[in-house]
């Protein structure tokens, strides 16, 4: 057997309990018994099957195994739960069943924490527990560390987030708060298979950063010895497979924006994106309306669900309002009634953060962010969005200035964006010459002109309709989270020095 190698002298008193657990390995190993050696267990079944048609399992034989959650020493025999990743299940070890070294093993070597296998027979205790009385028990893997408050639960924010599987073994809630979020990402495929559109994958490695207002990040890649960036939007290439000729499209996948953290916020997130040929943004707010009702038939059997304390109703039809009406009626001042000037110094008189190259829809826009948005707590459709802060979007044919486009917002956060695409060639060069333009004023987030995107917008693109759907906050709204972080596995955070 390899000698254990762990340096003891790496410990203070603080650490007794872990040095306890790799003398207890170190003993193990000397005796031939060590866990790692092993590298398969003989289960048979899960514990939810067990608990779940007891009838069928009582009195049979089964194999088990998970991890060791309490133990309950009382002489001659003990009670113990192992976790699975489907349910607990109590097992009841006697020195009689298992043998008196076992037994004594079990006692000494076994720690809470560690992975055991269990081979015994199912049955009810006098409370009516089920349980299953333990003929063979093995150690699969050791436990080197001591779980967290003895698996009572984990508490602090800043270490959940940071070692989510400690998080995930000791709050059972987060563990079923990713599986809804696993649920959830399954309805929304099944929505759109069942309406005949073709999943597919784009490029996350792109020359161009196109499709989003956003700071990309750079990296370089080795080979072509040129920097790339990370997708910021899965825009762009899948309005070339329209142009190619599918005429349903969708891609659920990873996006990042090289931006700062908040409760709304992460730089790397799960985007939805979907584009429909011979489709226009109407289209899209009957599509993004039935797919929140088919997600919450889905998952909850029924149209309400529940948000900070508020119960959301999505049988209903979705409110709209157009962006220029939720600032007359929030901030109290009417767009069309005044110029570009005029329209700055509210701002500036606001303390709004007014760039000077700002024109009067990012104004407009600016006022909205501030003062409406908040507001819009049950589902609403924002309409209307200036041609400023669209650029790649149609106009509207009654009013140039803005253009054909909705946002969804729900407790004051957005969760949709939808277009009219903007299909003419000619005038998207002449946005992306504008994007330019605010670049070298100092706006980092502005789009980069895409050569090869015009090229195939040249080629000619039928009128179509998309939706972007930020999938992590969506899952935000139907798990009543108030964070980002708690429906993201692993949260971008800071780094900690170790």
């Amino acid at each position: 057997m390899g000698k254990n190698n762990f340096d003891k002298s790496n410990f203070d008193d603080e650490n007794k309990l872990i040095r306890i657990r790799h003398d207890k390995l170190e003993e193990l190993k000397k005796n031939n018994k060590d866990p790692f050696e092993i590298t398969k267990s003989n289960i048979d079944t899960l514990n939810k099957n067990i608990i779940d048609d007891f009838a069928s399992y009582e009195n049979k034989k089964v194999c088990v195994a998970g991890r060791l959650m309490t133990r309950r020493i009382m002489g001659k025999a003990s009670f113990c739960d192992l976790r699975d990743a489907s349910a607990k299940i109590q097992v009841y070890i006697t020195r009689d069943n298992i043998g008196a070294d076992n037994y004594l093993e079990f006692k000494k070597m076994f720690d809470i924490g560690d992975f055991i296998e269990i081979a015994g027979d199912v049955f009810k205790t006098h409370k009516g527990e089920i349980s299953i009385r333990a003929e063979k028990i093995i150690l699969l893997a050791k436990s080197l560390r001591q779980p967290p408050e003895k698996f009572h639960g984990l508490t602090d924010q800043e270490t959940r987030y940071r070692q989510r599987y400690l998080d995930l073994l000791t709050n059972e809630d987060v563990k079923q708060k990713f599986i809804l979020r696993s649920k959830i990402i399954k309805s929304i495929r099944k929505f759109f298979d069942e309406r005949d559109f073709l999943e597919v994958e784009t490029p996350i490695l792109q020359n161009i950063a196109g499709g989003a207002n956003a700071r990309p990040f750079i990296t370089h890649h080795n080979a072509l010895d040129m920097n790339m960036y990370m997708r910021i939007a899965l825009e762009l290439p899948l309005k070339k497979l329209i142009i190619g000729g599918f005429d349903k499209v969708y891609e659920l996948g990873r996006v990042f924006r090289n931006e700062g953290l908040s409760i709304k916020h992460n730089p790397e997130f799960t985007e939805l994106e979907v584009y429909q040929a011979y489709a226009d943004c109407h289209d899209m707010m009957d599509l993004t309306e039935n797919l929140f009702r088919f997600i919450a038939e889905e998952i909850f059997g029924g149209y309400i669900i529940k948000c900070d304390n508020l119960e959301i109703d999505l049988a209903r039809p979705f409110d709209k309002i157009s962006m220029l009406d939720a600032v007359k009626k929030y901030a109290d001042i009417d767009f069309d009634k005044i110029n570009l000037e005029q329209a700055k110094n509210l701002a500036r008189e606001r303390n709004l953060d007014c760039k000077d190259y700002y024109l009067k829809g990012d104004v407009l826009n600016l006022f909205f962010e501030e003062y409406a948005e908040k507001n819009l707590v049950m589902p609403t459709f924002l309409l209307d969005h200036p041609v400023e802060i669209s650029p790649l979007t149609k106009r509207k044919k009654d009013n140039k200035d803005y253009t054909e486009r909705f946002e969804l917002f729900i407790m004051g956060r957005e969760f949709a964006n939808a277009y009219s695409e903007l299909n003419d060639p000619v005038e998207q060069r002449q946005r992306f010459l504008y994007q330019e333009k605010l670049r070298l004023c100092g706006n980092e987030e502005a789009n980069l002109n895409d050569e090869e995107f015009l090229t195939a917008m040249e080629y000619g693109m039928p009128p179509t309709g998309g939706l972007g759907i930020g999938v992590d906050r969506l899952i935000m709204l139907f798990t009543d989270s108030r964070s980002i972080r708690d429906v993201l596995f692993f949260p971008t955070l800071k780094s900690v020095d170790r």
